[in-house]
């Protein structure tokens, strides 16, 4: 909760069972004050090597819903897969990041600028 989400975001709801078939569910809220929530399951643990999870909008209560429920655009799929790898180099771990359904343009420049703004706020809490 105390890195997730884009800079200026912040995480006042998470809930997690991190393991194959288990659920998360969370809330981002924005600078303005906007609670966006997703949720999805655990498709796959490789320790150390790879992560995979769905990604959906929801409301609340862990219902999913359609991205449109947040203004966002219709051609948003109700299921997103997220990839992640790790790769030793030199003694440090590459994060590969593949987040599968996302449209091209806009949405998807937001997502990397997302996932990127994140994983700082992540990388800063671990140096804390």
């Amino acid at each position: 909760m105390r890195w997730w989400g884009p800079q200026h975001f912040t995480s006042p709801a998470c809930r997690i069972d991190p393991r194959v078939g288990g659920t998360f569910h969370f809330c981002m809220r924005s600078p303005e004050g906007q609670d966006l929530w997703s949720t999805g399951v655990f498709r796959q643990f490789v320790p150390p090597e790879r992560l995979v999870f769905t990604n959906c909008f929801a409301d609340a209560d862990g219902n999913v819903v359609p991205a449109t429920y947040y203004g966002m655009g219709a051609d948003i799929p109700l299921e997103m897969q997220v990839t992640a790898t790790f790769e030793d180099q030199a003694g440090k771990t590459m994060l590969t990041l593949r987040h599968a359904g996302i449209p091209a343009g806009e949405m998807h420049e937001s997502a990397i600028a997302g996932w990127n703004e994140s994983l700082d706020k992540l990388a800063a809490s671990l140096s804390n």
